[in-house]
């Protein structure tokens, strides 16, 4: 009589398992990262968008958000002054997720240009 053990089956069953909950471990954690990407992309495309925008540059506020497009993205602008005199440091930050969630970009530019 020719067949496999039940020792045998078991063994294979749990080799099995074992690879099969590496693989939807890795593939959890791949899409997690891949809608963190997206996030982020989206924060860094709507922040350059506002940054370039001249419309926004004349502007004097330092906080608002990006509705109605995107209504849970929020910004904030802080202009410092440099050591470099004639040139501001923009920092632009964008926030999401509840607050939870902070990307920040910075642009230098002269000081009559804000």
């Amino acid at each position: 009589m020719r067949g496999f053990t039940l020792l045998e089956v078991m063994i294979a069953l749990a080799i099995t398992a074992g690879v099969l909950l590496t693989v939807i471990s890795s593939v959890n954690f791949h899409l997690a990262r891949i809608a963190e990407d997206s996030e982020e992309t989206t924060a860094v495309l709507l922040g350059r968008a506002k940054l370039e925008d001249p419309e926004f540059a004349k502007k004097t506020d330092s906080k608002g958000s990006f509705a109605p497009d995107h209504p849970d993205h929020k910004w904030e602008r802080e202009i410092s002054k440099t050591d470099i005199p004639g040139l501001n440091m923009i920092r632009f930050t964008v926030i999401w997720g509840n607050d939870s969630k902070r990307l920040s970009l910075v642009q230098y530019a002269p000081q009559n240009a804000q």
